[in-house]
């Protein structure tokens, strides 16, 4: 039985007001290589981890509907 894709968000995206603020702590060799990751796909490091969130919660919903 095929499975639907998760649903994408619509709208246009949160606004800073709208967003809640915490601290991450990383190690610094993953920290580099996020950035580094962040700045090949010319997006902020904090907009490439919210991506990467996004991503990771569509395919656990994605495999959850299995």
């Amino acid at each position: 039985m095929p499975t639907k894709d998760p649903p994408e968000p619509t709208g246009p995206p949160p606004s800073d007001a709208d967003r809640k603020a915490f601290l991450l702590r990383l190690p610094p060799a993953l920290l580099d290589e996020l950035r580094g990751w962040a700045a090949q796909d010319l997006r902020s490091l904090n907009g490439h981890l919210e991506w990467l969130l996004r991503e990771a919660l569509a395919r656990r919903r994605k495999e959850k509907g299995r």
